[in-house]
């Protein structure tokens, strides 16, 4: 498994620049309720896909699954946390991941992992 941090190099959308810039000015109000993060799961597979309901969290770190969201209405981040899930994540064999705000760090990552098939061959003389 490969596990890379990288910067996007590619240039924003402008809805991908307008859902961060949205989604930053929120992180006042977010730690004020004592959120430290947002985070939204994307999993699909054969052209469909699902985008999970937005989570806050008040964990020192977040990954997928492994801590109980607080009760946080985070409903209207919704639409901006849609516009950075990564485009075809769907595709083929589709792919999951998340799209988390750090709000302390004012700072939002997107953790994409794509599914692949793969065979081997085994040749024999009988």
């Amino acid at each position: 498994m490969e596990n890379t941090q990288q910067s996007n190099s590619q240039a924003l959308e402008p809805g991908q620049a307008a859902a961060i810039a949205a989604l930053l000015a929120e992180c006042v109000r977010l730690a004020a309720a004592g959120v430290a993060f947002v985070a939204v799961h994307f999993d699909g597979y054969g052209d469909d896909g699902t985008t999970e309901e937005v989570k806050c969290y008040d964990s020192e770190w977040c990954a997928s699954g492994e801590h109980e969201p607080v009760k946080y209405d985070g409903s209207h981040m919704q639409e901006h946390f849609e516009a950075l899930v990564p485009f075809g994540y769907e595709n083929d064999c589709g792919g999951f991941g998340d799209v988390v705000l750090d709000v302390a760090a004012r700072k939002v990552t997107v953790e994409r992992n794509d599914r692949f098939e793969d065979y081997t061959t085994s040749t024999y003389e009988v």
